[in-house]
């Protein structure tokens, strides 16, 4: 049996909350992961989960041993990170989250030359609009934009998004150009974004010198998906607040148009965020701090 690999798929399993994830974010096959979970417990001679149809959980020395097999893998990682760094090299995969337009306009055009500079690691990208759980789905680390919530993750804050106001310059022959937020109450058609459909009630945002306020105003077309949320803005259907980066090629184009200038959002916070570990490896810290700096050079105020 190896052991790295059996509390490796052990802390994996445990984190995922099922073999099938685990085993996705292993690159491995489900019944590759059971049996090393099996080799474990029978070398331990302990059971370390309550398997279910429905779901996996920690017996009591299972918990025991996740605890004291994090500290030993981060330990062994570090271990490797420095003979890494000895040897001027660095290898393995990096698991990296973020939206959809930062990963489009940022991070790919921009990973051929830092790959080939780094030719021993290889980046796995995931962009949803969803709230992914780093710990749960395997990750190293994951760009987010807009107020955190609480959470046992660490946060290294990179910074703010501009956020502007724009239309389809279809929209505004239509229904006119808005000067002030007031005009929007009365012929105006507003597009909200929302992570989750029905959840919340959205409002339309402004700055009033250094004062946050907000309109309810009712939306035409309601979205829980960026690109669909500038799409529709794109169709004509209605103003959208948007972080500039997501929208400057139509603004360069003149697809959209920024309308309301002296009345723009408050920006919006970008921040890096982990899992807490004790000791990050060389290569997830290289990878994050490469992020932080594309994203800081290209972005933000």
């Amino acid at each position: 049996m190896d052991r790295v690999a059996a509390l490796s798929a052990f802390v994996r399993v445990a984190e995922a909350g099922g073999f099938t994830r685990a085993a996705e974010q292993l690159g491995v096959s489900r019944a590759r992961v059971s049996r090393q979970i099996a080799q474990l417990e029978d070398h331990l001679g302990v059971r370390l989960l309550h398997r279910t149809t429905r779901q996996v959980r920690l017996t009591e020395d299972g918990r025991l041993l996740l605890d004291r097999s994090r500290d030993w893998l981060d330990d062994l990682d570090d271990i490797e990170s420095r003979f890494d760094r000895a040897r001027g090299a660095l290898s393995g995969r990096v698991r990296v989250d973020m939206n959809h337009a930062m990963a489009r306009d940022l991070v790919i055009p921009r990973l051929p030359a830092f790959l080939e500079a780094h030719p021993g690691l290889s980046i796995e990208l995931s962009t949803s609009d969803d709230r992914i759980d780093p710990v749960r789905d395997g990750l190293d680390c994951v760009v987010r934009v807009g107020t955190l919530a609480d959470s046992q993750l660490i946060a290294r804050p990179l910074g703010q998004l501009p956020v502007v106001n724009c239309a389809s310059p279809a929209y505004l022959a239509r229904c006119g150009t808005p000067r002030r937020p007031a005009d929007l109450c009365a012929g105006h058609a507003v597009i909200y974004y929302v992570p989750h459909l029905g959840n919340t009630v959205p409002r339309w945002e402004y700055r009033d010198g250094d004062t946050a306020r907000f309109l309810d105003l009712p939306g035409v077309v309601t979205v829980n998906g960026t690109m669909a949320y500038t799409e529709a803005c794109l169709a004509g259907l209605g103003l959208i607040q948007v972080p500039r980066v997501g929208v400057q090629r139509y603004l360069a184009e003149g697809r959209l148009i920024e309308v309301l200038t002296d009345y723009r959002p408050e920006p919006l916070p970008v921040s890096l965020l982990y899992p807490h570990r004790r000791n990050l490896s060389r290569r997830v810290q290289v990878v994050m701090d490469w992020l932080g700096e594309q994203i800081q050079s290209y972005y933000l105020v």
